[in-house]
Order: C-alpha cells, then structure tokens, then sequence
C-alpha cells in the first residue's frame, strides 16, 4: 500500500500507533475502484461456486414500499430455487447512487431511475390520489378543484433529503402545489392523519384501496389524479451482473409477466 501511495504521490491513510484511516484521497480512490473490486469479487465466486450450485449475495436499495411485494411474492420462490443465494434489502426513502454508495441494484418507481441503468418493471402503473374523512369533508367541504385547496388543510410529506413532495394534481396540462400545517415523513402517518380527519393527505392509491372501498376515507379530485408508471428493479448498464443479481433480475421478469398475464385473463372473463 506505501507502494501504492508512493506511485501516486498522494496520502491514501493517515497512520497513527492506534489507528489507521483514510485520506480524503484514500476515500476518493475506494469510490472509483468499488465497482471494479466487486465485478472481481464476483468473478471469483462465479467460477468457484460453478453453474450448477448458484451463490453469492445481492445488496438492494429501496423505500419500503418497493420491497412489500418483491419481499411477499417473488422471494420465497427465489430462495427456495437458490438457496446459496443471500438477498439483501436496505430500506432508505432516498435517492441514493447505487454505484457510489455499494449496492447491486435499487428499487424504485420508473421515472425516477437514472438513464444509464437497466429497469425491469415489475409493478402496475400507480396514481398518488387525495383523500380525507367523512368527518372532515362534512366539516370543511369537498374541493372541486385543485385550486379549492388554499381552503383546505392539507397533510404534506418530507423526504429524508428535506424536499416537500409536491402535489402534482393534473389535468390538461395544468398543476398545482399545496401548502398545510402538518407534514410527515412517513406514508402510514399520512393516512392516520387523514383518517383521524386532521386533513386532506396525497398518498399512493394502492395503499389506502380497503380504506376507500370500506368508506373510511373517501376519494377527493380523482379527475386530477393522473397515472404514471410503477415501480421497477434497476441496475447498471455498463458493468456485467453477477451470477445473482442475473438470476434475481429473471425472477423479477417472470413473476411480473406471469401477474400482468393474470391481470389480463381476468379483465377478459
């Protein structure tokens, strides 16, 4: 490693008799070279492992929500199959680089993958909708419109990076933000709130579908709820996957094809 420092006439660990760190140039250096170290790593666990006993570990990023389904109806299969396969999810609501920061693939809603990764989408297209009680409708009215919601108390959402989500409410091209008293950063939070008629909160359709079917909530602007594709698996273009994450990604692609074949059998019967 002094070898190393030597050659590049930089500082790549501060040494003390109790300790060793690294430089800024040290960590400059482990995020550009991370990459190649794993396809090496994996490379190696390729050709030991062989093809007929798959192994290896997959590290994912993603917000909760993305795991549910991945979690509940792709992974007890998966697993079953490869059982020297060991299946990672970090759950983090940021957009973190998963290049940068270590992880072999993210999961996140398709518009918000970067270009330069490859997506396989595994979830229907989804709509954020905004819905409140009967109790506070009946005490404060329903709005019939985006700009009604000046008038209302409106329940907004922080992302760990600080940002407050907007509400993109649309229709023929128009939208429109909000300001409230509340704000969460939490999804599940937002519906109690709502439920608990503190106000109007914008949140994904398919969390709250029992909710609404059961009255406990009702429906609010759906005319300026527009859809816009789900939620997919991602990762890099440009480096070759390993065993694992190739295996995984099929898996994904079955599971999504074979749902959406359901989907369209039961829309046809």
């Amino acid at each position: 490693m002094r070898s190393l420092e030597a050659g590049l006439g930089v500082r790549l660990f501060n040494r003390t008799t109790r300790s060793v760190a690294l430089t800024e140039s040290g960590e400059q250096l482990l995020r550009r070279a991370r990459p190649a170290i794993a396809d090496l790593e994996d490379a190696v666990t390729e050709v030991a492992a062989g093809r007929d006993r798959p192994t290896g570990a997959i590290r994912i990023s993603c917000a909760e929500s993305g795991a549910v389904v991945l979690v509940r109806d792709v992974l007890p299969g998966f697993l079953a199959q490869y059982p020297d396969i060991q299946v990672e999810f970090v759950v983090d609501g940021r957009m973190v680089d998963i290049v940068a920061d270590g992880f072999d693939a993210g999961i996140r809603l398709l518009e918000a993958v970067p270009r330069d990764m490859i997506a396989v989408r595994f979830g229907p297209d989804m709509r954020m909708i905004a819905v409140a009680s009967p109790g506070y409708v009946s005490q404060r009215g329903r709005p019939l419109a985006p700009h009604d919601l000046v008038q209302h108390r409106c329940i907004r959402f922080r992302f760990d990076s600080g940002a407050i989500y907007r509400w993109d409410l649309e229709r023929r091209g128009k939208s429109v933000d909000v300001a409230g008293p509340m704000t969460l950063g939490n999804t599940s939070l937002m519906i109690e709130a709502a439920l608990s008629g503190i106000g109007i909160a914008w949140v994904p359709e398919d969390r709250v579908t029992d909710l609404l079917a059961s009255g406990r909530l009702l429906l609010l602007l759906s005319d300026w709820s527009p859809y816009f594709p789900g939620l997919c698996l991602y990762y890099p273009a440009n480096r070759h996957p390993p065993a694992a994450l190739r295996l995984f990604a099929q898996a994904v692609r079955d599971w999504a094809k074979h749902r959406e074949a359901a989907e369209t059998q039961q829309a046809v019967s």
